[in-house]
């Protein structure tokens, strides 16, 4: 009799232990399910966060450094901007303005270290930052107790726009997303339109980096060389040399600022500038006072310098 009851209760314990599994199960497929069913493609409308425009746009040429940063714990199990799940321990990351998905390359330019990683939200919104990467892509790239990093962020075209075409085939593009906007009508060098002795001008070269296979997954980690860099503070950039003057004259008083011209979309700009700035905390509050003294889409950018 105990043996039949010793027995009897292990079936039971069995039972339980599968009823439990096969409800774990279903409750992992069905958010798998949920998950599959919120994701879809999103452009999305321009928006105003701060007092600050920002307008989502199919960009298969981004290509931009800045200031990186990461978000997780306030976020994790939340949905993302496109209706995914935010799961801080993938490689993922938010941008303001491509397209939900994306594919990137974001590379530290510190330590170079270079991830694949799927946009899927929208951010950051603090000044100064381009992108805000995952606690796990963050930890990747090895600047997670740091809190940010120069970075270089490219998309990936091609992976980009088979995830979008996948997506868009399986119809589960959200009715009110605007179309996309045209982006060789969206200049990277936006012309300031507010006008404000000796011009200093200065070579900023761009960040170069070598090829990578461009067969990439995300959550591919890969590390390739790279070269010191500088912070700078973009004031704007002009089409008008005079009001690239006027602007270099009030920023003078800041620190070392320069006229940088560059070529772009078949015209030259002067690009006034702040700069090279040894530390992030030291460009955010040279960005601050130079987004309050009257130019509020100011920016954060990193690259080589020669000063001339």
């Amino acid at each position: 009799m105990p043996i039949l009851k010793i027995i009897a209760v292990s079936l039971v314990g069995l039972m339980l232990g599968a009823c439990a599994e096969t409800q774990f199960l279903m409750h992992t497929a069905k958010r798998m399910k949920k998950d599959q069913q919120a994701s879809h493609y999103k452009i999305g409308n321009p928006y105003q966060i701060n007092g600050v425009w920002y307008r989502p746009a199919e960009d298969w040429n981004y290509d931009e450094t800045g200031i990186a940063s990461w978000y997780g714990p306030n976020f994790d199990g939340k949905p993302t901007a496109n209706g995914e799940t935010f799961d801080q321990w993938q490689a993922s990351a938010a941008h303001k303005t491509l397209p939900l998905p994306s594919i990137v390359r974001v590379t530290n330019l510190e330590n170079g270290r270079s991830l694949v990683v799927r946009i899927n939200d929208r951010g950051p919104y603090a000044r100064g930052r381009i992108i805000d990467m995952s606690r796990r892509a963050s930890q990747m790239l090895g600047f997670e107790a740091k809190g940010t990093a120069r970075v270089r962020v490219v998309i990936l075209a091609k992976e980009s726009r088979a995830s979008a075409e996948r997506l868009k085939a399986g119809r589960v593009v959200r009715a009110d997303d605007m179309p996309a906007i045209n982006s060789e009508n969206l200049s990277k060098e936006p012309v300031a339109s507010k006008p404000l002795g000796e011009i200093k001008t200065a070579s900023i070269e761009p960040v170069e980096l070598p090829t990578i296979s461009p067969a990439a997954k995300v959550g591919e980690l890969a590390s390739v060389p790279v070269s010191p860099t500088g912070i700078y503070i973009q004031a704007g950039a002009f089409s008008d040399l005079t009001n690239a003057e006027k602007v270099l004259a009030n920023l003078e008083k800041l620190g070392n600022a320069v006229i940088s011209p560059v070529q772009t979309g078949g015209r030259e700009l002067f690009r006034v500038r702040l700069g090279p700035i040894s530390r992030v905390e030291e460009a955010d509050m040279l960005l601050e006072m130079i987004s309050e003294i009257g130019y509020p889409n100011a920016r954060t950018v990193v690259e080589k310098t020669t000063i001339n």
